[in-house]
Formats: structure tokens, sequence, C-alpha cells
């Protein structure tokens, strides 16, 4: 039985693609989440900020449930992730559950991790075939699809380690879109990348907001959050300090922790 004993009770609006309620996360006796409440609508983008050890990767791994909650609960598209509600508590799902619901959540990390040992159409079929159980033709029709939408059409072949950085991320995309999730998380997309890297891998991630995709993007980019969230969360000690639209957050913050966090970064 899960220590978790809220449960959602309230009625989400359709809209609300991701819906995190309360959510508390410790790691022994530090308490990395401190009772986070976001909610994520349909084809909108989310940008978290926040200083380093606030809790926005922590935040992110819940999500998808590669980390516990210790209290509250998250729903994807109305569907409790990580857990059943029985009796007014919510118990654990099985491991084999918890990896079907990952199937509708992708997550693009900041250190690629792309198979080695794959080529790159290699690395976007494996996960349709094995966890979707989609016919190999069909799988790597669509890779070759998202890798010319990523702009990689010409690397199906290749092998991770005969990439750069940005092109190795741009991959990891590619694969994460293969599963056709309902929501995109991103953590520090561009953190591992040399500067002149950067801007292909914002772009690819700006033409997927433009197209709807539902995305959360942990990040230090100030620009791109201004240019591509509908909402901007500033994350610091466990909690949401603030959030809203970029250009009050980023030009009007109404917190001090956070007109101190953008002194230092703008």
């Amino acid at each position: 039985m899960s220590a978790v004993t809220s449960e959602p009770t309230s009625q989400v609006t359709s809209q609300v693609m991701v819906d995190v309620h309360g959510v508390h996360k410790s790691f022994g006796t530090l308490e990395v989440l401190r009772g986070v409440d976001l909610q994520v609508r349909t084809g909108e983008v989310t940008v978290i900020l926040g200083p380093s050890g606030s809790g926005k990767s922590t935040l992110l791994r819940t999500i998808n449930h590669l980390e516990k909650v210790g209290q509250g609960w998250i729903a994807i598209d109305g569907e409790l992730i990580g857990y059943r509600r029985s009796g007014g508590k919510l118990y654990e799902l099985k491991e084999k559950d918890v990896l079907k619901q990952r199937t509708g959540i992708g997550f693009v990390f900041q250190n690629f991790n792309l198979f080695p040992h794959l080529t790159v159409l290699e690395n976007l079929v494996e996960a349709p075939v094995s966890a979707l159980r989609r016919p190999r033709r069909e799988a790597e029709a669509t890779a070759r699809r998202l890798l010319a939408r990523v702009g990689l059409d010409d690397k199906a072949d290749a092998y991770p380690r005969q990439l750069s950085g940005g092109q190795q991320q741009r991959v990891a995309i590619a694969r994460a879109l293969a599963l056709e999730p309902k929501v995109l998380l991103f953590d520090e997309p561009t953190s591992a990348l040399d500067p002149e890297l950067v801007g292909e891998v914002l772009d690819v991630i700006k033409d997927l907001a433009r197209t709807g995709t539902t995305m959360i993007v942990v990040t230090h980019e100030i620009g791109f959050a201004r240019e591509v969230a509908d909402t901007v969360v500033f994350m610091d000690g466990g909690v949401v300090v603030e959030q809203g639209p970029p250009a009050a957050v980023l030009d009007a913050p109404r917190h001090d922790r956070t007109r101190a966090f953008l002194s230092k970064v703008l």
C-alpha cells in the first residue's frame, strides 16, 4: 500500500492535460517538493525556471513516476499516474502498468540517453515495436518522418557516437515523439550542449510548440521561455513561488525570490 492517502476529488476539465495536486517528495530527511500544484492545459507550453536544487527536475520525474510521490497525486488526461484509487486511498500500480502509462509521457533528458549500440533509426523504432507492438515497417516509416521533422533524415543509419550533441538531442526528441505521447517533458534539454548547438535544439522545440504539442520544459533559457511559453513557473525551495504569462513573471515578477533569480540570469 502506498503512503499516499489523498485522492483526486475535484472535477478537472477536459482541457487540463497535466494536473499536479499537492505533491510532496523527500529523499531521506531532505524535502525536495513541498506541496506543488500545477496545471497544464492541452496544447500549451509550460516553462519551469528556478535555481539549482529548487525541485524542478524532481517534479518532472514524479510526473512520469520515475520518482514516487510521498503525498498528493498527479493525473494526465484525467488518469492517475502510478497509482489506482480504492476506498479513498491510492495504491501503487504494478511496474508493467506504470510502464504502459509512460508510453504516453515523452521524456527528453539533458544527456540524451540514446542506446549507443543502436543506429539512429533503431533508437526510434525500438519502443514503438516492443512497447506498443507496432509493426516494424510502420514504426520505421514513422521514425523516418520524425527524423525529417527534426532535420536528420540523412542520419538514420548513423550511430549516436557519430553525431554532435545537438544532433543527438534532436534524435532524442524524435524518439520521444515516436510513441505519440500526450505530453512531452524536457529536463534542461540544452544544458549539456556547447553554446553553438543550443539553437538547433530550441528550434525543434519551438516547432513542436507551434504545432500544439503539450510540453513542460525545465530550462535556464530565458529567451526561449519568453518566446515560446504560455505559462512560466518559477520554483524555489520545492514550491511554486509564482506563475503566469511570460510577460508577467519575467518582466514584472511579484516575489522577491523571483526578482533575485532573474537579476542573476538576465
